[in-house]
């Protein structure tokens, strides 16, 4: 079995950790976390190391997932998937048992897509997105870089949400409706007309 180092302890970490365990393909070696909590431990996971040390972890283990959360702004996963990238890390896609993901969607490295989550066909979701428990991504939806697509929500056929955006927990964003970069859509919302920032 593949081994794993998870970046970031917080409670995300906990969530991703259960759909690791659950998928069963990679062994989970420790996690990184701030200097101060270097000796404890995540659900008996011990945190290992600090940021700065992203590089010598590399040089052991070959992949990693960003385990941070992502509420508004997306700066700090960005910022540790770029140090980690930079180190030498692989990201692997990692889907919970309990989603769907359709063989004709397509989904970028480093994202989640956390328990009962479903990614229909033609989908598509970019690079280190948290696609959360019981989100719906219709067919034809199209998820940039960087965003998180928190529980529950539901993205309908068509739609495109750019880089960095937040959708908030059970929200329904209409058909074709477009949703500019760095977007935050608020917890239970109905969208349904295009969004700019």
């Amino acid at each position: 079995m593949d081994e794993i180092v998870l970046i970031g302890g917080g409670g995300h970490c906990k969530s991703a950790i259960d759909v690791i365990e659950q998928e069963n393909k990679f062994r989970i070696v420790g996690i990184v976390d701030k200097p101060e909590l270097v000796g404890s431990d995540v659900l008996g996971y011990p945190i290992i190391a600090k940021d700065s040390d992203l590089g010598f972890l590399a040089e052991k283990y070959r992949y990693a997932l960003v385990t941070t959360g992502q509420i508004k702004s997306p700066v700090l996963r960005r910022r540790l998937f770029d140090l980690a990238e930079k180190a030498g890390f692989f990201f692997p896609v990692v889907v919970s048992p309990r989603a769907y993901v359709s063989r004709y969607a397509t989904v970028g490295k480093g994202t989640i897509v956390m328990h009962d989550a479903v990614i229909a066909s033609n989908a598509s979701v970019g690079v280190n997105c948290i696609i959360n428990s019981k989100a719906l991504l219709e067919h034809d939806s199209v998820i940039g870089n960087f965003c998180h697509i928190a529980t529950a929500s539901v993205v309908n056929g068509g739609v495109h949400i750019k880089d960095s955006s937040f959708i908030g927990s059970g929200s329904i964003i209409k058909q074709n409706v477009f949703i500019g970069p760095g977007s935050i859509i608020s917890m239970g919302c109905h969208l349904r007309k295009d969004v700019n920032t």
